[in-house]
């Protein structure tokens, strides 16, 4: 573990660098999935590793503030940007354990009890959800290939084809907004870490003004100031 008294730009950056490497293998691992479940595919290996990996970013960062903490400007960019990655990735992370128990909701799998801490639901997102499959597949634009498929695959889950289409749209979308969410904190990191990797130590910028921020802390700043 870094100590502080000995820690280097180069180490902070690498701090950064592995972990934005650590939460990239949430857009690239795999989970096997039964064929009575194969609408779950595009999120399940997302879900899987994703605890996993939180709880090692968790435990680094614990690690890493539990000595002296960082006191130099390339110190304290490095944590406050690994922090706010983490916090994110958190949040994502919820947002798609709610969105796959909406799912088994809507296909019948028994549920656990509410999360009464669950984020609402966008106007959009409801908006989507009701309407993912409001014709007959028929009517839809698929091939008579990917009909007999999507048959298939509905009879081996033992939903109607419009249910399972519907639970797969879900779980297409909800694979969309954890994979921009992963890529947009990997990129951030990245761009943190060559920060502290070319700057030099005493032009780094740190105080209160925008420019001065880590990029994470600037993307989070800038969503919540959109949302007001």
């Amino acid at each position: 573990m870094i100590a502080d008294r000995t820690a280097t730009r180069a180490e902070l950056a690498e701090l950064l660098d592995e972990a934005a490497e650590r939460i990239s293998a949430i857009l690239t691992t795999s989970y096997p999935t039964p064929t009575s479940r194969s609408y779950l595919h595009p999120v399940l290996g997302a879900l899987s590793t994703g605890p996993q990996i939180i709880g090692e970013l968790s435990d680094r960062l614990e690690a890493l503030v539990a000595q002296p903490l960082p006191v130099t400007p390339a110190g304290l960019l490095a944590v406050a940007s690994y922090a706010s990655a983490l916090g994110w990735l958190t949040e994502s992370l919820g947002e798609l354990t709610v969105a796959v128990e909406r799912i088994c909701t809507h296909v019948g799998i028994p549920d656990t009890a509410p999360n009464e801490h669950a984020p609402p639901r966008s106007a959009d997102e409801t908006a989507q959800d009701s309407h993912a499959v409001s014709r007959p597949l028929e009517e839809v634009d698929f091939t008579a290939l990917e009909l007999a498929a999507i048959r298939a695959a509905a009879d081996a889950a033992d939903l109607t084809p419009g249910d399972y289409v519907e639970a797969l749209s879900q779980a297409l979308r909800a694979a969309s907004r954890i994979t921009d969410a992963c890529t947009e904190i990997c990129e951030a990191l990245l761009d943190d870490a060559a920060y502290i990797r070319e700057e030099a130590a005493d032009h780094i910028r740190i105080g209160a003004e925008p420019g001065s921020l880590p990029t994470l802390v600037r993307i989070l700043l800038a969503r919540m100031k959109a949302d007001q």
